[in-house]
């Protein structure tokens, strides 16, 4: 009966799990995003969420909210986490002494941890208490929600997100290079939306220079990405909204070592942190997201460094808009530049592709 009953309603808590989780989004890196929910009777008793590296797991905060007043409230109660406990000590305890000391019979675990101190212990740590462990329930969303986490760990490389917007025609721009805009305001919402949900977004000199960008979640949320722009010479103008720094909105430039140094002590000034590099490639740059703690890296670059970014393998999923409008003419202002391809049969498929509508915009997913 369990397949039928126990987990159709096991599946209802662990979504609940999943929008708990995503309240955090785009602030818990290095972390993953977790939420908990604690049932008793057929009742929420309690429930929380990692908010932040550094804070409490979801696991404790659902625990303290169940306790409240009573701590005896969690005696005998289940607990829904999608990622297993974790069974070491980090900057905080290991949840599974958390989850055995309040008295918990039964854990409801949506994926295993892929991180070598946890991946399986957890697990074999609250199974040796006597709770009765049940894992896997909606296994493929828990592991979409945390994808980037998990790619991060068993890769040691951040999750790269290409996002690109173009024409019915393959273009980015026009002739001249004006490219504002070329989707609708629904469309542009949702890279909003996408950037809240990544801890740095890529560019490159030639897109700043060209379009300005702000490159932030334009107030749809308080996070707001490290942004970075990579620029070999250093080129750039003095008037870009990307060096209107504050405690929220954070430009990193990547250059080479004593480039353009007036330039240098101009950003240095406005609180613009310069990173320089011997060779300026897209996989040396998130080496360096990587040591920061960046879990997902959205690249919004022009072709040439897109095609980098693909070459070098640093670009995992693709964001494609398409608006349904032709611009015409031969111009070189495609989203991905030249890649070395011959033959059709050479060119990168997507797998487990989606097709969304923003209005009377397209977006295509997929990964590579």
């Amino acid at each position: 009966m369990y397949e039928e009953i126990g987990y159709a309603k096991d599946l209802v808590w662990m979504r609940r799990c999943l929008e708990l989780a995503s309240q955090a989004r785009g602030c818990t890196a290095p972390n993953p995003m977790v939420g908990c929910v604690i049932v008793k009777h057929g009742e929420v008793i309690g429930e929380g969420f990692h908010p932040k590296a550094g804070q409490p797991h979801a696991e404790v905060f659902a625990i303290e909210a169940a306790q409240t007043p009573d701590p005896q409230a969690t005696q005998g109660a289940t607990l829904y986490v999608n990622l297993e406990p974790c069974n070491h000590f980090g900057r905080t305890p290991p949840c599974t002494e958390a989850v055995i000391r309040a008295g918990i019979i039964r854990v409801v675990v949506g994926s295993i941890d892929p991180d070598v101190r946890v991946s399986g212990s957890g697990i074999d740590r609250l199974r040796a208490a006597g709770i009765e462990v049940t894992v896997g329930v909606a296994e493929a969303e828990c592991q979409e929600l945390n994808e980037a986490f998990i790619y991060r760990i068993q890769h040691q490389m951040p999750f790269g997100i290409l996002k690109y917007a173009m024409t019915l025609d393959g273009k980015i721009a026009t002739s001249t290079g004006h490219s504002y805009w070329i989707t609708g305001e629904l469309a542009r919402r949702e890279v909003h939306d996408l950037r809240a949900g990544c801890e740095a977004i890529v560019t490159g000199g030639n897109t700043v220079r060209q379009d300005n960008p702000h490159l932030t979640t334009h107030g749809l949320t308080t996070h707001s990405p490290l942004r970075v722009v990579m620029s070999r010479s250093l080129d750039l103008p003095q008037d870009l909204h990307l060096w209107n720094v504050n405690e929220t909105h954070k430009t990193l430039v990547v250059t080479f070592p004593k480039q353009n140094l007036p330039m240098q002590a101009y950003l240095r000034d406005r609180q613009v942190e310069i990173l320089e590099l011997d060779r300026l490639s897209p996989k040396l740059v998130m080496q360096e997201l990587l040591k920061r703690g960046c879990n997902t890296v959205l690249w919004e670059c022009g072709g040439n460094l897109a095609a980098s970014s693909i070459a070098e393998g640093v670009i995992q999923k693709v964001y494609a808009f398409i608006a349904p409008k032709i611009i015409g003419g031969n111009s070189l202002f495609s989203p991905v530049a030249e890649l070395g391809h011959q033959q059709m049969t050479q060119a990168l498929d997507l797998s487990r592709t989606n097709i969304r509508t923003f209005g009377n915009d397209w977006l295509i997913t997929g990964y590579l």
